[in-house]
């Protein structure tokens, strides 16, 4: 069930009429909220909903024994035993087929490659996700974070609330199952920032990112060998800005729903071409898939604790990783490697004088948010493309001459807005909230309606899948 369809409007509102009249009652409420979760997963697949609930209901049990146990070696061998078991789990359904055929093409390298016709586990779809959310539970609890009793209920709601099923974010035990214990009130739901944010999330999804990718970067990377240089280069500058509204976009939706629902969801992007380094760029895309990696894997590896050599190698394992995550193939591991030798060389540039000195001009930050743009766009290239021989590809054809055939207007300011959209001030989002606040409801509805309206009509044909499904 995608957001910006009329299914999903429909089963949002039916969920709404239902989940207000129980704000008081909080155990019914949490009931029908995770009985909704389990058909808007079902929706897409009934087969695999056993799956979504004997990981959450495994991550709660080991969760309420780590949490009722006061010996440290039981809470930790349970905590190992649980993120043990949700990784064996992950691995099974997302990584079975890639580790086979690696090992065949080892086996190549070295013999006769064997043949074998072994049937692929079909991929659950947001798997990543509710296994991480499963983790994060265990972990919030280990660390004594959350600091509530937790029942099995909210245990299976944290992990399965739909806004976020299926592509985060990733949210926190500690910061979201408090919430789910509390009565909602009304009184303090900002609805015009809640519907503010539906609309800008249908805005890049609908006509942004599914404009570029249609218009610009699936032609160009199905068929990069029919373009030159200039087409290329825009498909990759369209491909940077097609994921980030995707992925914004999704978020945008969902913190809205969820924000309609009475419940707060944490920032998950934050302007992330503004970056002026690996470090802000981190720290402004995909925040809270990059604050896991960074409290579930690259602290416990050590962090930056036991000098330079083990923080870079630390920082190379967590990147590598991340980008194994984002799905089972080489090329994401290579986009991985690349973000861990920024990250790396840029602790490195950061130690020079020189960084120092330039770092004190006014006209440095625009050269780094130059230059870190351009470094993404590299790694986004290897993220995109599925295999290395498309990247190479694509690669290849900028240095090919020719005229563009694809920089027609509509596209070029799609793609304008894609990128440059995100240095608008968030004092113009704060104005227009401010103003609708003191519009009529009725008017308020009015403009709502309008702006859906206008989405549906300058908006390409047909609804793509978010990029972030497949993760």
């Amino acid at each position: 069930m995608l957001f910006p369809t009329v299914e999903y409007a429909l089963f949002f509102l039916a969920v709404m009429a239902i989940a207000w009249p129980l704000a008081g009652r909080v155990s019914a409420r949490k009931e029908f909220l995770l009985g909704a979760s389990y058909v808007f997963y079902g929706f897409w697949s009934w087969r695999y909903v056993p799956l979504l609930i004997a990981v959450s209901l495994f991550a709660g049990l080991i969760a309420q024994g780590i949490q009722r146990s006061e010996d440290e070696r039981v809470r930790k061998g349970l905590l190992t035993f649980g993120v043990v078991v949700c990784l064996i789990v992950l691995a099974y359904y997302k990584y079975t087929s890639f580790l086979l055929l690696s090992a065949m093409g080892i086996w190549g390298l070295v013999g006769r490659t064997p043949v074998l016709n072994l049937p692929a586990p079909f991929l659950p779809l947001g798997v990543s996700f509710f296994v991480f959310h499963a983790i994060s539970l265990m972990g919030d609890v280990y660390r004594r974070k959350l600091k509530v009793q937790l029942f099995l209920l909210d245990a299976l709601l944290y992990v399965a609330f739909f806004p976020q099923l299926i592509a985060g974010p990733i949210l926190r035990a500690s910061k979201f199952i408090p919430q789910l214990m509390k009565p909602v009130d009304a009184t303090k739901i900002r609805v015009n920032r809640a519907f503010l944010l539906i609309l800008a999330g249908l805005f890049k999804k609908v006509i942004v990112s599914n404009t570029l990718a249609t218009r610009l970067v699936e032609p160009v990377f199905n068929s990069p060998a029919q373009f030159h240089r200039w087409d290329v280069l825009l498909a990759i500058y369209g491909y940077a800005a097609e994921i980030y509204c995707d992925f914004s976009g999704y978020t945008d939706i969902a913190t809205g729903c969820a924000m309609l629902l009475g419940y707060r969801f944490p920032r998950n992007f934050d302007a992330p071409y503004t970056a002026t380094d690996p470090q802000d760029f981190w720290q402004r895309w995909h925040i809270s898939l990059s604050t896991w990696l960074r409290d579930y894997l690259y602290i416990p590896l050590g962090g930056s604790r036991e000098g330079k050599g083990r923080t870079y190698l630390n920082l190379m394992i967590t990147m590598l990783l991340g980008g194994l995550w984002h799905g089972a193939s080489w090329t994401f591991v290579v986009w991985g490697g690349l973000q861990g030798v920024y990250l790396i060389g840029h602790r490195l540039w950061a130690g020079q004088k020189v960084a120092f000195e330039l770092n004190q001009t006014r006209w440095w930050p625009w050269v780094s948010r130059v230059l870190m743009f351009h470094a993404v766009c590299l790694g986004w290239v290897f993220f995109r493309a599925p295999t290395f021989r498309l990247a190479a590809t694509v690669l290849k054809q900028l240095g090919s001459h020719g005229a563009t055939t694809l920089a027609v207007w509509p596209v070029v300011l799609t793609l304008v807005v894609g990128i440059f959209g995100q240095y608008a001030p968030r004092m113009c989002r704060r104005g227009i909230e401010a103003t609708m606040s003191r519009m009529p409801v009725a008017a308020n509805g009015a403009v709502l309606a309008l702006g859906v309206y206008a989405i549906e009509l300058l908006g390409p044909t047909g609804v793509a899948p978010f990029i972030y499904f497949q993760f």
